[in-house]
């Protein structure tokens, strides 16, 4: 098992919150603006109850989001972007600040961070940013994703009009407990998710850079890293973030337990769709993060770069904060 120095995504000094704020935010709101309607996608694919029956005519990607453009206008894609868009700063803050705080927690007495320890920090800043941000956000998001209203009929009107009235419809008829619910999930799933994500880039990275002798990649190579990187998270947790979906869409029953949810909804699942129906949107979810996390490393990498030297200009090479 490897070991390498505390260092940043980068394979440099840690960076600020400062950094992290800006670059992260800056990375996600382009990830955010390029894949979105790849999640839409995913969302109503997982949400879909077609049963299991000999000769049904399948509903892949294509033409589920073919469906969406048809009924809805293009715009039905970017349906909960606010949502994400709202949450996506703070998340991308929190996702690498809470991943370099953790990985100099773990690092030995020389500073040296394994693999392992590198896994364990990006499972706990995944789950960090899970219970801070990424879950409210996501109850929002499915909400406004879940409605099957035309964007271009001044009649159709939805229940939730935007991420604000959403947020506050939720909290008025649900209570503010709503806004977490199946938060276990995704915690669980964003922390594998990351766990995953940082290790395989870091490990990649670092053969790169052991190769090239540099810590400076091309932004190309940065893109291929972060893509193969995205696509192991998507891939080992399908049924968990099926199951979260199907579970943040809908209000909670009065006096049933999350856990009793969960397995409700994966028992039905099971019974009425058979084992595929965990595995439902993976082909956009994968298309979508995989690329999501290309486009985020890259910009967080170049927009990183280009703080860390306005810091070094200044008196003392430090942020004035």
């Amino acid at each position: 098992m490897s070991a390498k120095s505390v260092q940043g995504p980068g394979g440099k000094k840690p960076a600020s919150a400062a950094t992290n704020l800006i670059a992260g935010g800056g990375a996600g709101m382009m990830e955010a603006l390029a894949c979105h309607p790849l999640d839409t996608i995913k969302v109503r694919m997982q949400l879909s109850k077609r049963a299991r029956m000999p000769g049904a005519p399948k509903r892949g990607f294509i033409k589920t989001g073919t469906e969406i453009v048809k009924r809805e206008t293009a715009l039905g894609l970017y349906k909960g972007l606010g949502a994400v868009l709202t949450g996506i700063v703070p998340k991308m803050a929190i996702r690498f600040t809470s991943y370099e705080f953790y990985k100099q927690l773990l690092a030995d007495k020389d500073g040296m961070v394994t693999s392992k320890s590198t896994f364990l920090a990006g499972l706990s800043a995944g789950i960090t940013e899970a219970v801070c941000v990424v879950t409210p956000m996501e109850v929002i998001k499915i909400r406004l994703q879940a409605q099957h209203h035309s964007m271009a009929d001044p009649l159709d009107v939805p229940k939730y009009r935007n991420a604000a009235h959403a947020l506050y419809t939720v909290v008025k008829e649900e209570g503010a407990g709503a806004l977490w619910r199946g938060v276990s999930l995704t915690a669980l799933r964003q922390g594998t998710n990351q766990a995953a994500n940082f290790t395989a880039y870091s490990e990649l990275r670092s053969r790169l850079q052991d190769y090239h002798g540099t810590t400076d990649l091309p932004s190309w190579q940065t893109s291929c890293i972060g893509l193969i990187s995205g696509a192991m998270g998507p891939f080992s947790n399908a049924p968990i973030d099926t199951i979260k979906t199907r579970l943040q869409k809908t209000p909670a029953e009065p006096g049933q337990s999350a856990m009793t949810r969960i397995k409700a909804i994966a028992a039905d699942m099971w019974k009425q769709e058979g084992v595929r129906s965990f595995y439902k949107g993976i082909t956009p979810r994968v298309m979508r993060v995989a690329p999501g996390q290309a486009v985020t490393f890259t910009v967080y990498e170049y927009l990183k770069g280009i703080l860390e030297k306005g810091r070094d200009m200044l008196p003392g090479g430090q942020y004035e904060e």
